[in-house]
């Protein structure tokens, strides 16, 4: 079974304080989850599309738990946190091999 990988691009902040305190509440949630955070933070270096932004990568065991994870009470609770404070996107992109 192909693992699933839980990208996640933040095109804007507008409130840190809200980020730092969705990350203390969303992280032990998608631990909890079966996730493991593999890379987050800005790009050491940026080659294409000009933006060097946010980004977090979080790897499952397969695309239905990060799904799972992701719709789960636990984070979406977590989640509420962000509302109004960040413009990003969330994907779920299933493994090779």
């Amino acid at each position: 079974m192909a693992k699933g990988y839980w990208i996640t691009i933040y095109h804007s902040v507008s409130d840190a304080a809200r980020l730092a305190e969705y990350a203390r509440t969303a992280t032990p949630a998608l631990e909890a989850a079966g996730g493991r955070i593999i890379a987050r933070g800005t790009a050491v270096r940026t080659f294409e599309g000009g933006a060097n932004q946010r980004a977090v990568v979080i790897e499952f065991d397969s695309v239905a738990q990060a799904i799972a994870a992701y719709e789960s009470p636990r984070y979406q609770a977590a989640a509420k946190a962000l509302q109004g404070a960040v413009d990003r996107e969330v994907r779920i992109l299933e493994g090779v091999g």
